[in-house]
């Protein structure tokens, strides 16, 4: 995996600012497949499949954190909630964080290193149960992750519109995925497109 992470890294894919890591990850697997020898065995456990995309989510979930620190500009959902969190402690992310709360910036940084070196440890010490759950059988796997498909786009406002939304998208990505579409553009587009147009006007 290593390895797949090195060549990925050799390749120049990197996370894109304002995109978050699920843009990250179908980059880096389209271009995986693009670049690799043998693209036939993609979606059948080819590593460079899996170590890509993973080091590519990995890398954008701190590079994130750039634009929020630095210009107060969420590149995340996840760090559109810490931007809610630093502003509601009175803490303004944009350059002058950086003058004004040298400790708290440095100390987060600190604390990225820390929870790499951890998630480290933890992975190994877990990949015997990761391996367990890959036996699960299809038929068992499939149903489970429909059902919380749906009730997580249920959750979000308790309408049936969203459900019927994400329906229509899953069979969407499946029509793409059959004519050989990279669904990354799309994403991107989607997560983009709406601020670009504010940001343009």
């Amino acid at each position: 995996m290593a390895a797949g992470a090195k060549a990925t890294s050799a390749r120049g894919v990197r996370p894109l600012p304002g995109a978050g890591p699920t843009i990250a990850s179908f980059l880096s697997y389209a271009l995986e497949k693009k670049v690799s020898r043998h693209p036939g065995e993609f979606g059948h456990g080819a590593i460079e499949g899996v170590a890509g995309p993973e080091s590519a989510n990995n890398a954008a979930a701190a590079g994130a954190m750039v634009p929020m620190l630095t210009l107060g500009i969420p590149g995340s959902a996840t760090t559109a909630v810490m931007l809610g969190g630093l502003m509601m402690w009175g803490l303004r992310p944009g350059p002058l964080l950086f003058e004004k709360n040298p400790d708290f910036v440095w100390g987060l940084i600190a604390s990225r290193y820390i929870a790499n070196v951890l998630l480290l440890v933890l992975n190994i010490a877990f990949i015997p149960m990761f391996v367990r759950a890959l036996r699960i059988p299809y038929s068992v796997l499939m149903p489970l992750i429909i059902v919380f498909c749906i009730t997580g786009a249920y959750s979000l406002s308790n309408k049936l519109w969203d459900v019927g939304t994400m329906l229509v998208f899953g069979a969407l990505g499946y029509l793409m995925k059959k004519l050989d579409y990279s669904p990354a553009a799309m994403t991107l587009a989607l997560v983009i497109g709406p601020l670009a147009e504010r940001g343009l006007r």
